[in-house]
């Protein structure tokens, strides 16, 4: 019985050492192992690999995926003409050097992440004191990019670590900044805005103006052209009277005076207080004559 249960500590301890010497790499992963705390070897295959039970071999695993660096808020920065502007930025990096991104951070990512902030901030700064807001905007803002990424990666490669790519998220004026901008803005709108009320409305006195003449003249044609016509009309009317008061003078007097009557006639209420012998009551008094 005794035996039976040496043989199985035995066994156990054999098992806990020789699964202490197995271990399993991720193809996700770096793993650096340490002899006595000492750097040994980096392994990059992923696979399952051999090394000597503690404390004699430890095993250290580092990310080797394309990682991010966020900034928690917008950082200030001064352009070149003397405005405050915020910038909101993000790092896309990875570890290329196992070893001398754990001689620089031991294996902390949070210490690289904040070491990396620094080096892009630091890279920022000198980029966008150099530059004016609109060439930071949009101008030149993918060249500004491309040398942030170029000098942090110069700087990476002394910690063990290549910057991918840096983008600037968002790019705007401080607070104070952003009110006077508004207001320069607003003010520039409203001269804008005012000079085409006084372009339309100078326009519009134009086109008025030009109407009103444009109305002068066809009224006076039209005036001109309807005298004219009344003038033919008359001037034939009388020829016309002349030619019938030719042909029988008695019955065109006779004609006229019925026309006279029934203008002077045409309403009742009306009281006339004349000479009864006058010319104008003749056809009255002897009709058929």
């Amino acid at each position: 019985m005794n035996r039976l249960v040496t043989l199985a500590i035995a066994g156990f301890v054999a098992l806990v050492l020789i699964s202490s010497t197995m271990f399993v790499v991720d193809q996700r992963r770096y793993a650096i192992v340490f002899s006595f705390g000492k750097y040994q070897e980096t392994i990059n295959e992923p696979g399952l690999h051999f090394k000597l039970p503690p404390p004699f071999q430890n095993v250290l695993y580092l990310d080797k995926r394309i990682l991010t660096i966020e900034s928690p808020e917008a950082d200030r920065f001064i352009t070149a003409e003397k405005m405050n502007i915020l910038v909101d930025a993000f790092v896309k990096w990875r570890i290329v050097d196992p070893r001398q991104y754990f001689v620089s951070f031991g294996g902390d990512e949070d210490s690289a992440s904040n070491r990396m902030s620094q080096i892009i901030k630091a890279a920022l700064n000198d980029e966008i004191t150099k530059r004016t807001v609109r060439e930071v905007i949009s101008g030149e803002r993918g060249k500004v990019m491309e040398a942030i990424r170029l000098r942090t990666n110069q700087d990476g490669k002394q910690i063990g670590v290549e910057i991918l790519d840096v983008r600037l998220k968002r790019v705007e004026y401080a607070e104070q900044i952003s009110n006077s901008v508004y207001e320069r803005m607003k003010a520039e709108r409203a001269r804008v805005a005012n000079e085409l009320r006084s372009t339309g409305r100078a326009e519009s006195e134009r086109i008025r103006a030009d109407a009103d003449r444009q109305s002068t003249v066809i009224l006076a044609e039209a005036f001109r052209d309807a005298e004219r016509i009344r003038g033919e009309g008359d001037a034939k009317a009388s020829q016309i009277y002349a030619s019938a008061f030719g042909k029988n003078p008695e019955f065109y007097k006779f004609y006229r005076s019925l026309e006279a009557y029934r203008a002077t006639f045409r309403n009742k209420n009306d009281v006339m207080v004349m000479d009864a012998n006058s010319d104008f009551f003749k056809y009255f008094k002897n009709p058929g004559k």
